[in-house]
């Protein structure tokens, strides 16, 4: 028998010995399961506690308030994840499927907050009647729509331009779906998924207040939060309250970029397409860190990553291939013909129902207005695309390309994307009031405050995951200035782009509710425009006038995406994926 080598036989114990780095790894995952039961246990409450519930105003309740809205945050986050891979995967990998999922997510983006919650509300308080968990539920759900539809767009893109290479390697491989899924396309899309992740995190902090303090007719609920703090302190024109509330904000996405998007931006970078060694630095993270010093604690955990080692390479049965003359019918004009007429007939019969539900109380006036409030919102959208584009793009691909900068200003950046624009609602309405300025325009720039960042956030996602031998190239050939810009960097991350100023344009129009009316105190403005429409129905509770205000900006949102944005993204998925 060979002798062992006395130097692995004096090692080997230490492996089984708790470093400092296990006590920390150990303190941090009991700390937040502690958190997350005191909190789940907070909404077993009866529903009369919330009812019409005043909030303490006194920064002390804060850090209870946070935990609150954190955890509906996270609860939010995790329903996008499944509900992306889901949706995602299906409208790429079906065609007839897509004609139908893309226009519809078209729709729910373009949807607003306020519309979710109006018709979700009685649902959900029914679901679990008398317990606050039915409007927990309708939170979750709330800050769900304003964070899904972003990180779907995100990965259907990234589907649809996984390298034709790669694709067939993975056929040569035989891999199946399963598995290729899993092993190909998850992780190609996975650096775009987790920064739109991150931007829709952020992002939903802007529609936190409706999520959290909501008045639906004669219905006033009001959650623990950080939202209900800032509809709280905006009612009692408090300045010192919202200062703390900024400053809670702050804090929170501190600890969520540092426990959760760090790691993930920074273990994401494994799969960039690269075919030269010179990557560049990488991010990094000190909780990875951690975790890879932690010996005793990567023992525990290893059946985990086990446990999704098998999930991930499962044999789903064998691969089904239907007979040829099946195949062809299957895939015969005269199927589609009738998958159109069968889509053609249930749009007709929503449209009808929509129509014969609105006629009983609103006549073609209130159209005609719907549509004009509509036009104007349009141009408002329009105008602040074309700008935040002009802007974020050069510096989003600056950022991008240098994962150091990349990883310093990734929190700076979700702090400014998560700012909500009702926390500028005090300047914004004094600065109006005392200049006489008219609304209709000093209020616009509420509505791209917190979409802008779509487009920067893809943006530098684009530019991260470019791969380095292509820069490499471009470098050595001395291609330089303007034609740089044209020939590489723009071309690389148009499809970002592209998946970002969509999200960013229906993201606006969702934002023009809380963007065309500004309230401090008693004091109210109100720019004329579909998002004001919509907020004064809602706050009249008057239906049939939500429903017009949903439709026209539904209608208005898919032509546009229809007409504009995707033969751009068609263009950048034919044209510019990296084959």
């Amino acid at each position: 028998m060979p002798a062992h080598h006395p130097s692995l036989t004096a090692i080997r114990p230490w492996r089984y010995i708790p470093s400092v780095w296990d006590a920390l790894i150990f303190a941090l995952v009991l700390g937040l399961i502690a958190l997350i039961a005191f909190g789940g246990h907070e909404t077993t409450q009866p529903l009369a506690a919330v009812e019409h519930a005043r909030i303490s105003l006194d920064p002390s309740a804060l850090p209870y308030y946070a935990l609150r809205t954190t955890l509906r945050m996270l609860a939010g986050i995790i329903c996008s994840f499944i509900f992306t891979l889901c949706y995602g995967a299906l409208a790429q990998k079906s065609r007839r499927a897509e004609m139908v999922l893309i226009p519809i997510l078209d729709i729910l983006q373009s949807l607003p907050v306020l519309t979710f919650l109006t018709f979700t509300l009685a649902f959900f308080l029914k679901l679990f009647p008398g317990s606050v968990l039915g409007a927990e539920l309708c939170s979750v759900f709330t800050i769900f729509t304003s964070q899904a539809w972003n990180m779907t767009f995100s990965f259907y893109q990234s589907l649809k331009t996984v390298p034709k290479d790669l694709s067939d390697v993975s056929d040569s491989l035989r891999l199946g779906g399963w598995r290729r899924f899993w092993t190909l396309e998850v992780p190609f899309a996975a650096p775009g998924l987790i920064w739109n992740a991150m931007m829709s995190m952020s992002g939903a902090w802007f529609f936190v207040v409706a999520s959290e303090a909501f008045s639906v007719g004669s219905t006033t609920i009001t959650l623990p939060g950080i939202g209900a703090y800032v509809a709280t302190a905006i009612d009692h024109k408090d300045l010192g309250a919202i200062g703390w509330a900024v400053a809670t904000m702050l804090a929170v996405i501190l600890v969520y970029d540092q426990l959760l998007f760090r790691p993930l931006v920074a273990w994401s970078q494994k799969f960039r397409v690269e075919l030269s060694s010179g990557s560049g630095p990488e991010a990094s993270s000190w909780l990875l860190d951690f975790f890879q010093r932690a010996r005793l604690a990567q023992r525990m955990f290893a059946p985990v990553g086990r446990l999704s080692r098998w999930f991930i390479t499962l044999r789903l049965g064998r691969e089904f291939t239907p007979p040829p003359a099946v195949r062809k019918a299957w895939d015969s004009r005269n199927v589609d013909y009738l998958w159109f007429a069968a889509i053609t007939v249930a749009s007709l019969w929503v449209a009808w129902q929509g129509v014969a539900y609105m006629h009983l109380t609103l006549g073609l006036g209130d159209v005609i207005y719907a549509v004009e409030m509509g036009a104007l919102t349009l141009i408002r959208v329009l105008v602040l695309i074309l700008l935040a584009s002009l802007i974020w793009v050069p510096l989003g691909v600056w950022i991008g390309l240098r994962p150091k900068l990349a990883e310093a200003v990734q929190p700076a950046a979700q702090f400014l994307a998560a700012f909500p624009s009702n926390l500028l609602f005090p300047v914004v309405v004094a600065l109006i009031v005392a200049n006489h300025a008219s609304p209709d325009i000093w209020l616009s720039p509420l509505m791209i405050l917190g979409t802008q960042w779509y487009i920067l956030f893809n943006v530098i996602a684009g530019a991260s995951a470019f791969p380095n031998d292509l820069l490499e190239a471009a470098g050595s050939f001395g291609v330089r200035g303007w034609s740089w810009w044209r020939k590489v960097a723009l071309p690389g991350i148009f499809p970002y782009y592209v998946t970002g100023a969509i999200t960013a344009s229906g993201g606006s129009w969702n934002a023009s509710i809380a963007a065309e009316v500004a309230s401090w105190g008693e004091q109210r403005l109100e720019a004329h425009g579909l998002g004001a429409y919509i907020a004064d129905a809602t706050l009249k509770g008057d239906f049939p006038r939500i429903v017009l205000g949903a439709v026209v900006m539904s209608i208005f949102v898919v032509l546009f995406n229809r007409l504009l944005w995707r033969p751009l993204f068609d263009f950048a998925a034919r044209r510019l994926a990296l084959n």
